[in-house]
C-alpha cells in the first residue's frame, strides 16, 4: 500500500495511476467504466433524438400533402414507425372502433355525426395520453443513468481522495514529516482521483440536462399533436391534415 517506500517518486499522471494503491486503482477503474458508459449513452441518445426529429419532419410533410384524414392516415402508415404515426394509429383505431366509417366522413366539413360523446371523448383522451406517455418514456430510456453517473462519480473521486490522503499520512508516519518524497505521492494520488471523478461526472451531468430538455420538447410536440386529434374527434376542428401539421410544431 505504501507506494512511496522503495520506489521512485512518480513524475507523470500515468505513473501516479500505476504506482497508486490497490484501493485507489479500483476506484479509478470504476470511474473509467462510468466515463466510457456515459459517453456511449451520450452518443446513442444524440443519434436517437436526431432520428426523432427527422421522423417528425417527414411525418408532418406527408400528412400536409394529404387532402383528407384517411389519406393522411394511409400516408403515415407507409412511413417507418415513429412516435407520431404510432399516436395517430392508436387514435384512429380507437376512433374507428367507436364510430365505424367515421374516418371516411371526417374529411368533410360540418359532419357532426362523426363526433364523439363526452364519455367516448374522455376514453380517447386517456388512450392518447397513455400512448404519449409511453413514447416519452421510450425517449427517456437510459437518460437517468447519466444522472446516476454524474452524481456518483464525484463521490467516488472523493473516496479516492480520502485514500490518497491516508497514503500521505502513512508516508509521513514512515518517512517523517520533513520527507517530501514520502508525502507527495499520496497527495498526488488524491488529486488524480479527484480529477478522474470530475472528468467522469461533468459530461454526464451536462448531457443529462441537455437530453432532459430534448425530452420535454419531444413530449410537448406529441402532446400538441394529441390535442389536435382530440379537437378533431370532438368536432372543434375540421380534419385538415395541413392544420394538424402546422399546429404540431412545423
Amino acid at each position: 500500500m505504501f507506494l512511496q517506500i522503495g520506489r521512485a517518486v512518480p513524475t507523470t499522471p500515468w505513473e501516479l495511476v500505476l504506482t497508486s494503491s490497490r484501493e485507489t486503482k479500483v476506484v479509478l477503474v470504476v470511474l473509467v467504466v462510468f466515463s466510457i458508459v456515459s459517453w456511449y449513452l451520450i452518443f446513442l441518445k444524440m443519434w436517437q433524438f436526431r432520428r426523432l426529429r427527422r421522423q417528425a419532419d417527414r411525418f408532418m410533410i406527408e400528412i400536409e400533402k394529404a387532402p383528407r384524414l384517411d389519406d393522411a392516415y394511409r400516408a403515415a402508415m407507409r412511413l417507418p414507425s415513429s412516435p407520431y404515426n404510432r399516436v395517430l394509429r392508436e387514435g384512429v383505431h380507437f376512433f374507428s372502433e367507436l364510430k365505424p366509417g367515421g374516418l371516411k366522413h371526417a374529411g368533410a366539413e360540418a359532419q357532426p355525426q362523426v363526433t364523439l360523446t363526452a364519455t367516448q371523448l374522455e376514453a380517447l383522451r386517456m388512450v392518447l395520453a397513455k400512448e404519449v406517455a409511453a413514447e416519452r418514456d421510450a425517449a427517456a430510456r437510459f437518460i437517468p443513468w447519466l444522472a446516476t453517473f454524474g452524481s456518483v462519480s464525484p463521490l467516488l473521486g472523493l473516496l479516492g481522495t480520502v485514500l490518497g490522503v491516508m497514503d500521505a499520512f502513512i508516508g509521513i508516519a514512515v518517512g517523517g514529516s520533513g520527507n517530501i518524497a514520502a508525502v507527495a505521492p499520496g497527495v498526488a494520488e488524491a488529486l488524480v482521483a479527484t480529477a478522474a471523478g470530475l472528468f467522469a461526472a461533468i459530461p454526464a451531468v451536462v448531457a443529462y440536462n441537455y437530453f432532459l430538455n430534448q425530452i420535454r420538447r419531444h413530449a410537448t410536440q406529441l402532446d400538441v399533436f394529441r390535442q389536435d386529434l382530440l379537437a378533431l374527434a370532438e368536432g372543434r376542428r375540421t380534419a385538415e391534415p395541413v392544420a394538424l401539421g402546422r399546429s404540431s410544431g412545423r
